[in-house]
């Protein structure tokens, strides 16, 4: 665990319950910095990729890409009611998806952006056998912060973590 991790859960403080998103570029460690989250803070963690699969939000599969497309607006939607379910029971939920910023910043009490060297990303894509042109939209995607710019035009409150 980094100790950009171990400060960030020492001081999350979360008395009440609350909406965290953890996004960026795809193997950049969401998800293990989700689930420690949610562990730690007894919270439930939301694997947005099930969703996806579970409700048909993929739109198509694109050869160009080698990945599904999935309709942003349906996909906010079903979060949206997650969240008021979870709401309503009291329960904090930490999101983890590279598409939870797109999430309308008055549902979410703070982001996490997940980031990681050029090398140490690109070795995990290669070794979820992405292929070169998906590698390479990551690439930029994680040179040009693309996350965390949207994150931050959509007005979360983000906090970057190294992994």
């Amino acid at each position: 665990m980094t100790k950009t991790l171990k400060a960030l859960l020492l001081n999350s403080g979360m008395k009440k319950p609350k909406v965290i998103i953890v996004t960026g570029t795809p193997g950049t460690g969401k998800t293990t910095i989700a689930k420690r989250l949610a562990k730690k803070e007894r919270a439930v963690y939301i694997n947005v990729n099930q969703l996806i699969k579970l409700h048909k939000l993929d739109k198509h599969f694109s050869k160009r890409w080698g990945s599904y497309l999935v309709d942003v607006d349906k996909l906010n939607k079903v979060l949206i009611r997650l969240i008021k379910e979870f709401q309503k029971r009291k329960q904090s939920i930490i999101i983890d998806s590279h598409l939870a910023h797109y999430l309308p910043s008055k549902y979410v009490d703070w982001g996490i952006v997940t980031k990681c060297s050029l090398k140490k990303l690109q070795h995990r894509l290669k070794k979820r056998r992405y292929n070169a042109r998906k590698i390479r939209e990551n690439m930029d995607a994680e040179i040009f912060d693309v996350c965390l710019l949207e994150a931050v035009l959509n007005k979360h409150k983000v906090k970057v973590v190294i992994t």
